[in-house]
């Protein structure tokens, strides 16, 4: 070294000391702390639901997929039955079909479904003239006969979503000249008449009901012991060039008129929601609970706006619980009425 120019020497030196840095950096540089910037990562805000319930929501990255999917809460109910009772049957009048009912009923006004029948087409199919009308019904009402019930106890209600069908003022006037009275019902009565059918009468305080129909929506509930029923969009307001966003903000308009009180458990009936039950129902269960309006993929334009009418529910309610009767229907809240 002594026999080194100084350029040298300064050159061997530069030389160790870059060999020293880089064997530190070879050796520890993978425990070195992380940059200051990592320490800077937030976490996301609460949801509405977790803040509503007192707790914080989960950092971004650790969220599941489907966070917007709640659990479904258990439904462990069991409706009585009827203690012997009457055998009655009832039948929905509609314009492209018949739904039918055979139920059993006691003094109680506990009720059993024996037998059901939805959407029975070919009742009116070939139906061209007042003869071919009362040829069809007299072999519809023959059906029920064969089934145990007596002909006074054959009841005909016609929906108020299908009131005005020309179909069905046809069917009206054939079953009068059979002496067979039909009743009519308001969107109103249509929605107590379901809530008498669905709503148990242990949960008469802390619980309403929605029926999801083609024409109409019935939300109703029970205020201080009286029936009380509201009305929105049904269904088929797709056909009607009425916006999503317009039926959600009356939906909810109207689904907020539901006492807080009454707001931990749903029952709703309904083609879409029988639609929505169909992909979750447990074996031959009574009540199907359904999933979040998130969990569901409905693809023709009915589900799609029945679907959009139960998330407006959902969320002006805040209601975690929609129980699904696959036995209800507001006519057997009409056979419900009448005297045993």
């Amino acid at each position: 070294m002594q026999n080194l120019t100084v350029a040298g020497r300064l050159l061997i030196t530069a030389i160790v000391l870059l060999g020293i840095y880089f064997g530190i950096r070879y050796f520890v540089g993978d425990r070195m702390p992380a940059p200051a910037t990592a320490a800077t990562t937030t976490t996301a805000p609460p949801s509405a639901s977790s803040a509503t319930n007192g707790e914080a929501a989960a950092p971004a990255s650790t969220m599941p997929a489907a966070a917007s999917t709640s659990e479904r809460v258990p439904f462990t109910y069991t409706a009585p039955e009827p203690t012997g009772g009457r055998l009655r049957g009832v039948v929905e009048l509609g314009a492209s079909g018949f739904n039918s009912f055979i139920v059993r009923t006691d003094a109680q006004h506990n009720w059993k479904l024996e037998k059901a029948e939805f959407g029975n087409s070919l009742v009116l199919e070939n139906m061209a003239t007042d003869d071919d009308v009362r040829s069809g019904l007299k072999s519809y009402i023959g059906k029920m006969l064969d089934n145990g019930v007596a002909g006074r106890d054959i009841h005909f209600v016609v929906s108020s979503g299908a009131l005005k069908a020309p179909g069905t003022q046809k069917i009206i006037k054939q079953l009068a000249k059979l002496k067979y009275v039909v009743n009519t019902v308001t969107p109103e009565k249509e929605g107590v008449l379901g809530l008498r059918s669905v709503l148990p009468p242990s949960y008469a305080n802390k619980a309403f009901v929605v029926d999801i129909g083609s024409g109409n929506t019935k939300i109703s509930w029970l205020a201080d012991g009286t029936p009380k029923s509201v009305e929105t969009y049904g269904a088929k307001y797709f056909g009607q060039n009425i916006d999503d966003a317009t039926v959600a903000t009356d939906v909810k308009a109207k689904a907020n008129e539901v006492p807080a009180s009454l707001r931990q458990t749903c029952f709703i009936i309904g083609g879409v929601p029988f639609e929505m039950a169909k992909k979750v129902r447990n074996g031959k269960e009574r009540y199907t609970v359904l999933d979040a309006a998130s969990a569901y993929q409905l693809d023709n334009a009915k589900g799609k706006a029945g679907l959009n009418i139960y998330r407006s529910v959902a969320e002006a309610t805040g209601c975690k619980q929609f129980v699904f009767d696959w036995d209800a229907n507001f006519t057997i809240g009409y056979l419900l009425t009448l005297p045993q």
